[in-house]
């Protein structure tokens, strides 16, 4: 069995390319040793552990080698045929003209051509009567004694005055007074019909609007509102889940409505400030939600 390297699918002993990926498997070769199929590029069999590159050649006996024996069979040799001396003439530097017996140039019968040099320029002469020009004067600085100039004594350096000292600067706020600040923003409602304001409990996840009865107590209790006839004793639900607040109607019986829509049971909305809330129908009973 040959496994395949790149997709380890087994495939059948003399298998030529993977079944599962096509790919070319390495060539196969049995151990010498117990005879296990290997790849034939292995140094160690995986069955015995037996050294594949220490098998060497099997020796063999001379006197098992059969002698060969050389058959009789009859050599023709081609008759000579002379050269032909036109042909030798028609081969390139037959003659031997291309090669020099002598290193040296053959000397020509012609004359040696006369090369024109060109004169020389002639020396310039620089004549005794010139007299050179003169150097530019160099201006002489005068000498200043030191000992003349009286030197400063060092100046102290003055006392920094208490106005100069500047303030330290003030501590930049912490996370935690980031904290606090976001901590204190709290969720409200507002009665529209009666301006009365209404803080949602920071303590709770869930918050029940209704009416009272022996099933689930109201958290905001609506029954001392005006119209709160219109109002179903679990009516709905404000969720609170980190910095979001959800409304959603749990089944009331003339429904809930944001933004005068009708919003379905089972579904929710999550508030934004300025949201209208409407329990029941007709606008009777309306709360206005705001973060402060």
């Amino acid at each position: 069995m040959i496994v395949c390297p790149n997709c380890n699918h087994p495939n059948p002993d003399g298998a030529v390319q993977c079944e599962a990926c096509y790919t070319p498997l390495p060539a196969t070769t049995n151990c010498p040793s117990c005879g296990a199929t290997v790849q034939a590029d292995a140094a160690f069999c995986g069955q015995c552990g037996y050294n594949l590159h220490s098998a060497g050649v099997p020796h063999v006996h001379p006197a098992t080698v059969a002698a060969t024996v050389t058959p009789d069979v009859p050599v023709e040799v081609p008759p000579l045929v002379p050269p032909d001396p036109l042909l030798e003439l028609l081969q390139p530097d037959a003659l031997g003209m291309g090669k020099s017996t002598n290193s040296h140039p053959p000397s020509s019968s012609l004359p040696p051509t006369e090369v024109a040099v060109p004169p020389e320029p002639a020396p310039q002469l620089v004549t005794e009567s010139s007299s050179p020009e003169p150097a530019p004067p160099v201006a002489v600085q005068p000498v200043v004694s030191v000992q003349s100039i009286p030197t400063p004594p060092p100046m102290e350096p003055a006392p920094a005055s208490e106005a100069e000292v500047p303030p330290p600067a003030a501590p930049a706020p912490t996370a935690t007074a980031a904290r606090t600040q976001l901590q204190q923003v709290t969720a409200r409602l507002i009665h529209v019909q009666t301006d009365r304001l209404i803080e949602l409990p920071q303590n709770l996840s869930v918050i029940h609007i209704g009416k009272p009865n022996d099933r689930i107590p109201p958290d905001i209790d609506v029954s001392g509102f005006p119209n709160s006839e219109v109002v179903s004793r679990i009516h709905a639900d404000i969720r609170v889940e980190g910095d979001a607040h959800y409304v959603e109607d749990v089944g009331s019986s003339n429904g809930t409505y944001i933004n005068n829509l009708p919003l379905l049971p089972g579904n929710r909305h999550r508030l934004r400030p300025g949201d209208r809330i409407s329990l029941g129908k007709g606008d009777l009973m309306t709360f206005l939600f705001q973060l402060a």
